[in-house]
């Protein structure tokens, strides 16, 4: 199909617009709007109409919206809540990721895959998506709730693996660092984030320079959101981190300081806006004809994603740290689907030249297809849940 060529001003038009209508289309079905997104993604990138040519930028955008994503959640995140549940939080984030990557191991065997993929696909299977895991939370009211308290912990511990992860990919390619310096990286982040932690969990709230002269004048709110985030974003990935981790502990400190509602009520509308662009890029990279040509393939990945990943993540929460099981299936099936770090994790795999672009290729599809179906698993695991609980009783 020959793409349409139409100026910049009228494409950002009908982007909106099909973003819009397709993410009130997904609501009005009673599904989380990012649905919406990446079925508009699909429509009007490559496989679709061809609308958007320039996915540089809108990737670039994206970007953004996962960096302001950990921002938010820094904001929210009460100290004194994850320290009450941060075992539980790192513990199942730990097996999560040893039990995907066994999981992949097994499955390489008989597709013959290198120990170099098996890393790759297993460390992204592992991570889960804050945003359609949030989102569905807050829909089942269940956000505020200890199985919400438990899901976000451990999202957020997955999150803060995205760092040592990809300096383990970067290990692995051709130009990699010496494993000193990724070993100095690694004790860097943790120790930083921990001082971070224990620092701020200690103090009333923190009194920022400019604050009261900031919070006066509201024009001026959402830029200062924007650049206390970006800032720290920017000297992470200076110090080769990622990005969302300065992000994350610029969201720590805005948290606990004395302009915690003024900035987190200005950058939401943001984050809202840019998440809508991640979810856009996710469907503009999807290959429906690679799809088609490779259907195994994505079937086999795609039911070790969503049903051994749910299967596991029920047995870690339940049988591993004794959580009750209601709370474990529940929090299980939500983490179910694959996360926005997922797809950071495999274009790094793809740069270090650690996975061929045929992989990339297969794990784009997986994670796309797994976001998508992720709002229909849990009402179809939740109705099992249900008819099982009452055939015993």
């Amino acid at each position: 199909m020959e793409a349409l060529h139409l100026d910049k001003l009228t494409s950002i038009a009908l982007v909106t617009t099909a973003a819009l209508l397709c993410g009130l289309a997904l609501i009005r079905l009673r599904q989380p709007a990012i649905v919406g997104y990446i079925l508009a993604g699909v429509v009007l990138g490559p496989t679709g109409l061809q609308l958007i040519s320039n996915t540089e930028t809108v990737r670039t955008l994206a970007d953004l919206g996962v960096i302001m994503l950990l921002f938010l959640i820094g904001m929210e995140l009460s100290l004194r809540g994850f320290q009450s549940i941060y075992k539980t939080a790192l513990s199942t984030a730990a097996l999560q990721i040893i039990i995907s990557i066994g999981l992949y191991w097994l499955a390489g065997h008989f597709l013959h895959w290198g120990i170099e993929r098996v890393l790759v696909f297993g460390f992204a299977t592992a991570l889960s998506s804050t945003a359609v895991a949030v989102k569905i939370l807050e829909e089942t009211d269940d956000l505020r709730t200890p199985v919400g308290r438990i899901t976000v912990s451990v999202l957020i511990a997955q999150d803060l693996a995205v760092i040592p992860i990809l300096l383990i990919i970067s290990a692995f390619g051709t130009n990699a660092l010496p494993a000193g310096v990724i070993a100095a990286k690694m004790v860097f982040a943790i120790g930083f984030l921990g001082f971070l932690v224990w620092f701020l969990s200690r103090r009333e709230k923190l009194t920022l320079p400019l604050t009261d002269w900031i919070v006066s004048r509201p024009e001026i709110i959402p830029l200062a959101a924007m650049a206390f985030c970006f800032t720290w974003a920017a000297l992470s990935g200076l110090l080769g981190l990622s990005t969302a981790y300065g992000a994350f502990a610029a969201g720590l400190v805005i948290g606990n300081s004395n302009v915690r509602a003024a900035l987190h009520t200005a950058a939401e509308p943001i984050q809202t806006i840019l998440l809508m662009v991640f979810f856009l890029s996710i469907g503009l990279l999807i290959d429906v004809g690679f799809i088609i040509r490779n259907w195994q393939s994505v079937l086999i990945v795609l039911s070790i994603v969503t049903i051994l990943k749910t299967v596991m993540n029920v047995i870690i929460l339940h049988l591993f740290l004794g959580k009750p099981w209601d709370k474990s299936f529940h929090s299980g099936v939500v983490m179910a689907q694959v996360g926005e770090f997922s797809f950071i994790i495999v274009a790094a795999g793809l740069a270090a030249h650690v996975i061929s672009d045929e992989a990339y290729r297969l794990m784009i599809a997986v994670i796309a297809l797994s976001l998508m179906i992720s709002p229909m698993w849990l009402a179809i695991a939740r109705r099992l849940h249900d008819v099982t609980i009452g055939k015993r009783n």
